[in-house]
């Protein structure tokens, strides 16, 4: 992958891919919320291609999180809560192996973080809260949800 970017003036600059370019203009969105959007952008994108490639339609789709950071500089994120808020005719069972698929193996930003953020994850499938507050199995998370109670890691 090669990247760049080129200042234009007055706190806007030109991102530069492969595939194309767009402009980051600081005054409104920081790198650092870009950097964020990124990382819920990648693991949500994860779900919708998941469900995809198993024939289902993934409708009325948002993911959101709420990020804390350290208070001195470099100011690293140090908590990421991730909400995914989504319906699809699949069960709770797969809605939860889609998402950590993504976050335990798939997304190259959550996994790029993981290490040295703590990451916790909600789901709300079809109206339903189906996971509340739970941590990866790593970024200082403890606990492993598998969506069957734990009973294949047991």
């Amino acid at each position: 992958m090669n990247v760049s970017v080129e200042y234009l003036g007055e706190k806007k600059f030109k991102a530069n891919t492969i595939k194309s370019s767009y402009i980051l203009d600081c005054k409104e969105i920081t790198p650092v919320e870009y950097f964020a959007t990124g990382i819920i952008g990648c693991t949500g994108i994860d779900l919708v291609m998941m469900a995809e490639n198993d024939g289902y339609v993934v409708s009325n789709y948002k993911v959101s999180a709420e990020v804390e950071r350290t208070t001195s500089v470099p100011m690293k994120f140090s908590s990421m809560h991730i909400i995914y808020d989504f319906e699809g005719s699949f069960d709770s069972v797969k809605a939860k192996r889609y998402i950590l698929a993504s976050l335990e193996s798939y997304c190259t930003t959550v996994n790029s973080i993981r290490d040295s953020v703590k990451i916790n994850y909600s789901i709300i499938h079809n109206g339903q809260t189906i996971a509340n507050k739970v941590s990866i199995a790593s970024g200082g998370g403890t606990e492993l949800e598998d969506g069957f109670g734990g009973a294949c890691c047991s």
